[in-house]
C-alpha cells in the first residue's frame, strides 16, 4: 500500500500478542464441529473479539502454530479490520473475559499482510524436570553443539514432517539456566520436541508438549517498518491525534476542521509540511 493512499481507507491490520497456557486448550487452531465443546486457542480468540463487536476480513493469521499442550509466551495473531479498535480498551476487556489466555500487546499496522512470510524467527523454550534428564550438563552442551546448524533435519520430526517437500532448516540450539532454547525461522512438526528428546535423554523421542513454551517472536524489518505508531507529544491546532508510520506522520482531524488543517490555498498544509516533511490528513 502506498503511504499516501492511507487517506482514504478504512482497513488496517491489526497484530495481537498473545500468552496462552497451552495445557488449558486442545488445540491451537479452531475446532470445524461448532458443536464441539473442546476449547483452541485460535477458537477462544476469534469467539471473544466478536463478543466485544470487533469484525474482521479474510480470516485470522498467527506467526505460528503450536501443538497441543504446548503454551505460549509470545505468540501473534493478525487481522484486517475496518473497526476503529481503540488498542487500550479493547486489550483491556479481552483480557477481562479469559485467564488462559491474555493479549500483552495490540499494535497497528498495514492490512493486507502475509504474516508467517513476515516473521523472521521464532523462539522455543524446552523446559524439562530435572529429574527427568538423563544425561550430564556437559553431554547436553556438546549435543546442542551438534544439532544446531543448517541441514536436513527430517531425522527429528513425525510421519507428517516426513511428507513434506523442504526438509532443511537452520536452528541455534543452546542450553539456558536448566532449560532448552531453540531458535529458528521455521521448525518441522514435533522438530523442537524430538530434538530435545535426544539431547536430554539420548533418544529420538518427542517429549510432552507441556514443558515447550513458544517464547518470542522475531519480525522481520520489513514488517517493523510498516508497524503505525502512536505519538503523544506532537500537538498542532486542530489535530485530534498522531501515528507515524516510517517517515511519514498521519495528522487525525475532525472532517469539519480538515479546510481549516488545510488553510487557504494549502498554506498551512504547507506549513506543517515543512516542520514535519511527509504528511497524510485523515478525517474521524
Amino acid at each position: 500500500m502506498n503511504f499516501r493512499s492511507l487517506e482514504k481507507t478504512t482497513k488496517f491490520g491489526y497484530l495481537f500478542y498473545i500468552s496462552y497456557r497451552g495445557t488449558q486448550f486442545h488445540s491451537f487452531d479452531e475446532n470445524k464441529d461448532e458443536n464441539s465443546i473442546k476449547k483452541s486457542v485460535k477458537g477462544e480468540f476469534i469467539k471473544i473479539l466478536g463478543e466485544l463487536g470487533v469484525t474482521w476480513a479474510k480470516g485470522v493469521q498467527q506467526g505460528g502454530r503450536t501443538d497441543s499442550q504446548v503454551s505460549a509466551k509470545e505468540n501473534i495473531l493478525y487481522i484486517n479490520s475496518n473497526n476503529k479498535i481503540d488498542k487500550v480498551l479493547l486489550k483491556d476487556k479481552f483480557n477481562k473475559k479469559i485467564d488462559e489466555m491474555k493479549i500483552t500487546k495490540i499494535e497497528k499496522t498495514l492490512p493486507n499482510l502475509v504474516l508467517p512470510e513476515m516473521i523472521e524467527g521464532r523462539m522455543y523454550r524446552y523446559n524439562y524436570p530435572l529429574n527427568k534428564i538423563k544425561v550430564t550438563e556437559e553431554e547436553i552442551l556438546k549435543r546442542c553443539e551438534e544439532l544446531t546448524g543448517t541441514y536436513d533435519v527430517s531425522g527429528f520430526t513425525d510421519g507428517k514432517g516426513q511428507k513434506l517437500k523442504e526438509k532443511i532448516r537452520s536452528v541455534e540450539i543452546s542450553y539456558d539456566n536448566g532449560s532448552l532454547l531453540f531458535l529458528g525461522n521455521s521448525f518441522m512438526p514435533k522438530q523442537v520436541r524430538i530434538m530435545s528428546g535426544y539431547i536430554l535423554t539420548k533418544e529420538k523421542k518427542n517429549l510432552p508438549g507441556k514443558y515447550l513454551t513458544l517464547e518470542k517472536m522475531i519480525l522481520s524489518k520489513e514488517l517493523e517498518e510498516i508497524i503505525i505508531k502512536d505519538i503523544d507529544n506532537v500537538f498542532e491546532e486542530n489535530v485530534l491525534k498522531v501515528e507515524k508510520i516510517k517517515d511519514t506522520y498521519i495528522f487525525y482531524v475532525a472532517k469539519s476542521k480538515k479546510g481549516e488543517v488545510i488553510g487557504k490555498n494549502a498554506s498551512n498544509i504547507k506549513n506543517l509540511r515543512k516542520k514535519y516533511k511527509k504528511i497524510v490528513i485523515k478525517t474521524i
